[in-house]
């Protein structure tokens, strides 16, 4: 499907599943009531982004929390953007999409959201051919991926890196970090 040929359709929530791996929580907070107050007054303004499933339905890119509250709400449908995408292509939208500048984003979620995002960056650059494997090694490719992201989120490169190093941290570690435990 082109992009110019795209357009949004009123697809039935019962036909939307969560992006497999989605790096983002969606909780039942503060945010997600101002949210489903939105949405009851003036309806889903930005259409969510899908792909379509091989097994049927549509796996959301984007609008993982707008669905939720469409849910909430008991609406019946939600306006969706539906795209043809492969995995990589999917997985940069989603991050692209996610608003990583939120406040409320825990350090594991962005951690997994920019590991997501490198490694997709680093699959679709591709490997270099067997006779110049000596010319561009993976700490080269990591630092580009990692200086590219940093540039689009306006973190430091550095930044980037520490976050994507959370990603290593067994699970109990990593509750510790997004509880601000020492």
């Amino acid at each position: 499907m082109a992009k110019q040929s795209e357009q949004v359709q009123e697809i039935p929530i019962s036909e939307l599943f969560p992006f497999k791996d989605h790096p983002f929580r969606v909780l039942d907070d503060e945010a997600m009531q101002r949210t489903v107050e939105s949405i009851s007054q003036f309806g889903v303004l930005a259409p969510a982004i899908a792909r379509p499933r091989t097994e049927g339905g549509y796996e959301i890119i984007a609008g993982h929390r707008r669905l939720h509250a469409s849910q909430l709400l008991g609406l019946e449908t939600m306006p969706v953007l539906v795209r043809q995408m492969d995995d990589d292509s999917a997985i940069i939208t989603m991050v692209d999409n996610s608003n990583l500048q939120r406040e409320t984003m825990l350090p594991s979620e962005r951690a997994r959201a920019y590991k997501m995002k490198m490694d997709a960056m680093a699959r679709r650059a591709g490997r270099p051919s067997k006779e110049n494997s000596g010319q561009l090694d993976r700490n080269f490719l990591g630092k580009e991926t990692r200086e590219i992201i940093a540039e689009q989120t306006g973190e430091s490169a550095r930044q980037v890196q520490r976050y994507v190093n959370l990603t290593n941290l067994i699970p109990e570690l990593m509750e510790m970090v997004d509880n601000k435990k020492t």
